[in-house]
């Protein structure tokens, strides 16, 4: 089996590229590329995400072809991918950070500005946070309710259909940190950078 970890930014993806790496061992082939052919036959797909909503689509729109061909992994050919962080809320119709970009349109919705109230909730929201599983999922199994994981955003994904939504995080409302869509997934917190239990979520993924 292959795995391609998707390089089209300047972000450091270091610590997605050696999580993944850590959890395959010998036993998975982890490529990171912006190659095209690679991605397409590839068996799964991790799409990270490092800077801004508009940088991110920038970085995917400044490689010819990589839009076209992860629409034909995904939503064609129904293959898993993952997105990370501002992965996912790529998967989004518009993201309002900067200015309005358009997303993927994989999942219907918008990314928006986290509500701090007034100045109550400090943005970004980073560090450790409890997230609370809605409903079961194959990158939960073995991961317990109210586990805790890792973020860093001061955006948060608002899907239309609430039905895709895997887990929220309390912070200042109820945040979306992890969605499902058939055979496309993604997590607002950094299962890179969340201990054991991300590195699980991980090793879920690549056994899906």
């Amino acid at each position: 089996m292959n795995v391609t970890i998707v390089d089209y930014s300047s972000g450091n993806i270091s610590s997605v590229i050696n999580s993944f790496k850590e959890v395959a061992k010998d036993k998975v082939k982890i490529e990171v590329t912006s190659d095209l052919k690679t991605i397409k036959s590839s068996d799964k797909v991790v799409l990270p995400g490092q800077g801004s909503f508009k940088s991110c689509i920038d970085g995917l729109n400044s490689i010819n072809g990589l839009i076209d061909t992860l629409n034909e992994f995904a939503i064609e050919n129904k293959k898993p991918l993952i997105g990370i962080c501002v992965g996912l809320q790529m998967f989004a119709d518009v993201g309002y950070e900067e200015v309005e970009t358009k997303g993927l349109g994989w999942i219907s919705g918008k990314v928006s500005k986290i509500d701090n109230q007034g100045g109550k909730f400090k943005l970004p929201h980073i560090g450790w946070n409890e997230i609370n599983i809605m409903k079961e999922s194959k990158i939960f199994k073995g991961i317990k309710n109210n586990s805790h994981m890792y973020f860093v955003h001061s955006y948060e994904f608002l899907p239309e259909d609430k039905s895709v939504i895997l887990a929220t995080t309390d912070y200042s409302s109820k945040v979306v940190c992890a969605a499902e869509k058939e055979n496309i997934f993604g997590t607002q917190f950094h299962p890179e950078k969340s201990d054991k239990i991300g590195l699980k979520l991980i090793k879920n993924f690549l056994e899906l």
